[in-house]
């Protein structure tokens, strides 16, 4: 999963990123509304946790741009304030969910995933793709219900083949939603290549069928038969 803190306290987005990073998300960072709104526009990203007051803006503005353009990233907001009327204007604004400051680490997971689950898994912990299930609690998959092992990255390229069913993904577009911006771009295709071989071996080898097909120049379509 791939996650955008738009936070300009530095001790926070540094506890941030480091925490999460622990927990296998891909995360990148924003200090200010500019900034973010660079990074939504090149980027897609599972979840962006802004907080409200930003040295550039008012995060509502960013809430409000996002509404209709984005509906498919899910929205966190933070704040020092717990002034209803800005949680309010933050959840009518689009807003998936709104939390105060000071937090436990842990109680802010739970929310992204809690906010992820009802934005691409329609609320389900459990996907299922024909013989292919995928518990997002326990990260485990299965093929006729033997289970696979998979790598943390095979994991993550598997959840988004799946989210983006029947579309085209650029090869591009795969590594950078496996590795941010942290990756060599010399690097990128090689390694894109190789882990969507492995993952159609390990998936093929349980009795799955080939759902992931190449496209010549373009990148890979999961197809959903």
């Amino acid at each position: 999963m791939k996650l955008l803190f738009v936070e300009d306290d530095k001790d926070l987005i540094r506890s941030l990123l480091f925490y999460f990073h622990d927990l296998g998300y891909i995360c990148e960072k924003a200090g200010r509304i500019q900034e973010a709104e660079e990074k939504l526009f090149l980027y897609e990203y599972d979840c962006l946790i802004i907080d409200l007051g930003l040295p550039d803006g008012n995060a509502l503005d960013l809430l409000e741009s996002l509404k209709n353009s984005r509906e498919d990233v899910g929205i966190l907001v933070l704040s020092a304030s717990s002034n209803l009327d800005n949680k309010v204007k933050a959840l009518e604004l689009g807003a998936d969910d709104y939390l105060t400051k000071p937090f436990h680490l842990s109680e802010l997971n739970a929310r992204i995933r809690s906010i992820i689950r009802r934005k691409k898994q329609h609320g389900k912990s459990v996907l299922n793709v024909h013989e292919i299930e995928i518990d997002t609690d326990s990260n485990r998959v299965s093929v006729h219900e033997n289970e696979i092992k998979l790598t943390k990255k095979e994991y993550d390229l598997l959840l988004y083949f799946v989210f983006n069913r029947n579309k085209v993904l650029s090869k591009s577009s795969i590594s950078e939603h496996l590795w941010g911006d942290f990756m060599d771009q010399s690097d990128r295709h090689d390694a894109v290549y190789s882990h969507v071989k492995n993952l159609k071996k390990k998936l093929s080898d349980k009795g799955s069928k080939d759902y992931i097909q190449s496209l010549y120049s373009v990148g890979y379509i999961f197809k959903d038969l």
